[in-house]
């Protein structure tokens, strides 16, 4: 198929990307050019994205998927990664490409303002295309710690030459707070031993603990404070648990009681979503407003329910809204009635059961909502201090 073909395949189908991943670069080597190929199917969102404002979703991950799958069919086979098998002008193309990108990031405000997909497709398309160039390493530490949260950042900053400063790129993470950051950083260049990870992912929580803290102290969230702080500390949680079963760290930080405090949070989420069942008392007529019978009015003795139309226009109902007992009986009814005698208090209902006039408040049902994960009364919510010692 053409590049185009091939590009609009591979973005429909997002949900088999394993499959993909293991497929694509055989179709890949049955091309004649596979670094043009390559270029130009991605060509449509990199280096500049030609769908403009309304490009939709965002499409960098189809063009690392496919960045990364050309490298084995661009390798030499006998040397390796440090021989690229490309055509000097495809090699010039992709580095007028890496400007190209350079330029519009400069149009984008900066580093700061730019999207970290994108910071990762141009750095996997310095590397499969192998345009490293050393006078901007500099300028690709700052991408790399820029978007270290990034799973294949560790590996990519090694691809781009950057293993010697790691151990400054660690301490610049850890004095941000992006201590997860820093110990995938560590594991990937071997520098456990200087920067050990637990204490590292113990710093981590207790800074997500001062976050929530912060959270529910700001006026501006007063609303959702405890909700937004909830879920500071579970993603906390989820993502230390993680990173210890990836790095077998069971034996120095056993993750059971974090474990314990995530299901305590989502259940406490869970109860908080429950509907409230509204009395049936409470309900209320749709076409006049006024009170209407308990659903179970069958049950009182004294109830009359009539299965006859609405009494004609002419005859006028009280005026008042709430009937205490007694009331004066309603004048003999209109024959519609039959051989039957209606009761002599049509609104024999209690008055305890009828309803508020509606021209007033009406009175809440008291809801007993449970304490949210330690959140009431407006206290912050408490780490068990055992997580982290």
């Amino acid at each position: 198929m053409e590049a185009k073909e091939f590009w609009s395949f591979v973005i429909g189908k997002k949900k088999e990307i394993d499959l993909l991943r293991e497929k694509i670069p055989a179709a890949l080597s049955e091309c004649i050019d596979p670094a043009r190929f390559v270029m130009e199917a991605i060509s449509e969102v990199f280096p500049v994205d030609k769908r403009g404002n309304e490009g939709g979703s965002d499409l960098a991950w189809a063009c690392v998927l496919i960045l990364e799958s050309l490298i084995p069919v661009v390798v030499d086979p006998v040397i390796g990664k440090s021989r690229i098998l490309v055509t000097p002008s495809m090699k010039e193309q992709a580095k007028e490409i890496a400007e190209t990108w350079k330029k519009s990031l400069e149009e984008r405000g900066g580093i700061e303002n730019v999207k970290t997909p994108d910071v990762h497709t141009f750095l996997q398309h310095l590397v499969t295309f192998g345009i490293v160039k050393k006078e901007d390493l500099e300028f690709y530490r700052k991408l790399v710690v820029a978007s270290a949260w990034r799973k294949q950042m560790p590996k990519l900053a090694v691809s781009l030459g950057l293993g010697d400063q790691m151990p400054d790129m660690i301490e610049e993470l850890i004095s941000k707070g992006q201590q997860l950051d820093a110990v995938h950083f560590t594991y990937e260049v071997g520098l456990v031993d200087k920067f050990p990870p637990v204490p590292l992912l113990k710093s981590f929580l207790r800074d997500a603990k001062k976050a929530a803290s912060s959270i529910l102290d700001d006026p501006n969230n007063s609303g959702r404070a405890a909700q937004l702080a909830a879920r500071k500390e579970q993603s906390a949680l989820r993502a230390v648990i993680k990173c210890i079963e990836e790095y077998k760290l069971e034996a120095e930080f056993p993750p059971e009681n974090l474990k314990k405090r995530l299901e305590q949070l989502e259940k406490t989420k869970t109860e908080k979503r429950k509907p409230v069942v509204v009395p049936a008392n409470k309900r209320t007529r749709v076409n006049n407003g006024g009170p209407m019978p308990p659903a179970k009015a069958g049950r009182l003795t004294n109830a009359y329910v009539s299965s006859f139309p609405a009494p004609p226009p002419f005859v006028r109902s009280p005026s008042h809204t709430q009937y205490p007992a007694p009331v004066p009986g309603y004048p003999s009814p209109p024959p519609m009635y039959g051989s039957r005698s209606p009761p002599t208090n049509p609104y024999a209902y209690s008055p305890e059961a009828a309803p508020p006039p509606l021209a007033g408040s009406y009175p809440g049902a008291p809801m007993n909502y449970p304490a949210y994960g330690g959140y009431g009364n407006g206290l912050a919510p408490a780490y068990q201090q055992a997580y982290y010692r």
